[in-house]
């Protein structure tokens, strides 16, 4: 019980009090006012992101850093979106970094591209210790934080990456995977999970394996919800309600995930969300509407190959949407559970319910050609 006890009292040390809970909301009284409400909104905006920083939902720099003959990202990259210089100007205290796929979900050799990626990633941050860790758990991230480094968590990873073995799943968390992305595969696809799917998730949730449902189909969404024990991420989903992109998510389905506690993290892309500052605010106060202000959280999306609004075009930008979102009359609260604590709380409870589900059975033998057919 040490290391739980450890996870538990970690954060309350950094000021980030999210230790006291699992899915349910933390009360207000746990975040202390951090910024005067008298200064300028950019200068409030620094100051609560130095305290409550930025779990960036979605980075694609492991496919950028793929095509640069040579690199430093604690000195700066010019060629990216995102290194070590801008994430600390932007306060950026996690990055979730994308394993999926350069030709999609599809792709012929997808578990060998994904261990690639996979591979580059913990070459990146091996090569810059002084910038990145790599964390596996929200103990260890909030360790990083303690220590000056932006955790790096690895996934989303496409789901085909898997293919179709809960054995390749082990053996790809055991190198680090935390997030899923359930679509684009015979068992979770547009006729939602079958019953090989539903064992993915459960084998997830014994492994403390996120799932993360952008763009998966409604039924899907709908069989995940309703089947995982542990809560869901939507890493790139605004509001379609605002804009009809169709990795958007209609309000019943917004209303659900806040329901089963899950996240959605508004992209900061001009396709999805707008080509201004304000465009992503409005998705954001939008989703925190309907989903609730504990399933909202942020995906810069850069280095993802997308446009962005032209006030927030690097990791550095952070603090500009922050103040736009003091301006409209966001609290503190809300705006910590925005940033930092609904990523932490949701982390947190998978890891809980990993526990749990490893001390109740044995990991899954189940094979597609036996549930599936």
């Amino acid at each position: 019980m040490a290391d739980l006890q450890d996870d538990l009292d970690t954060p309350a040390r950094i000021g980030a009090p999210d230790a006291l809970s699992l899915d349910a909301p933390l009360p207000p009284e746990l975040y202390a006012p951090v910024t005067d409400p008298d200064a300028a909104p950019l200068e409030r905006a620094h100051a609560l992101l130095a305290v409550h920083p930025v779990a960036d939902g979605y980075s694609g720099l492991p496919r950028a850093l793929r095509h640069l003959p040579w690199y430093d990202l604690e000195l700066g990259e010019s060629a990216v979106d995102t290194d070590v210089p801008r994430m600390r100007r932007g306060h950026v205290g996690v990055l979730f970094c994308s394993l999926h796929l350069p030709d999609g979900p599809t792709s012929d050799r997808a578990l060998g591209a994904t261990l690639e990626q996979l591979d580059l990633v913990r070459a990146v941050i091996r090569n810059h210790p002084e910038g990145l860790r790599l964390a596996r758990t929200a103990g260890q991230v909030i360790d990083a934080r303690n220590c000056g480094r932006t955790a790096v968590v690895l996934g989303p990873a496409t789901a085909a990456a898997i293919d179709d073995s809960v054995a390749v799943l082990r053996l790809l968390h055991t190198l680090g995977l935390r997030v899923l992305t359930l679509a684009g595969t015979s068992w979770a696809g547009e006729d939602g999970l079958t019953r090989f799917g539903e064992e993915v998730v459960r084998e997830m949730n014994r492994l403390g394996v996120l799932a993360d449902l952008s763009g998966a189909s409604e039924l899907t969404v709908h069989r995940v919800l309703a089947a995982s024990k542990a809560p869901v991420l939507c890493t790139r989903s605004g509001a379609r309600a605002l804009r009809p992109h169709p990795a958007n998510l209609p309000d019943d389905l917004l209303a659900g995930l806040g329901a089963a506690k899950g996240l959605c993290m508004v992209p900061l892309t001009a396709e999805q969300t707008g080509s201004t500052v304000r465009d992503v605010a409005d998705h954001l106060d939008h989703v925190r509407v309907v989903a609730g202000p504990e399933s909202v959280g942020l995906s810069g999306t850069y280095d993802a190959g997308c446009a962005h609004p032209r006030e927030l075009a690097d990791a550095s930008c952070y603090p500009r949407l922050i103040a736009e979102l003091l301006r409209r009359g966001w609290s503190e609260v809300d705006l910590a559970l925005l940033t930092w604590g609904n990523a932490q709380r949701v982390l947190r409870t998978a890891d809980f319910a990993a526990r749990a589900a490893r001390e109740r059975g044995v990991s899954s033998t189940a094979r597609i050609a036996d549930l599936d057919g």
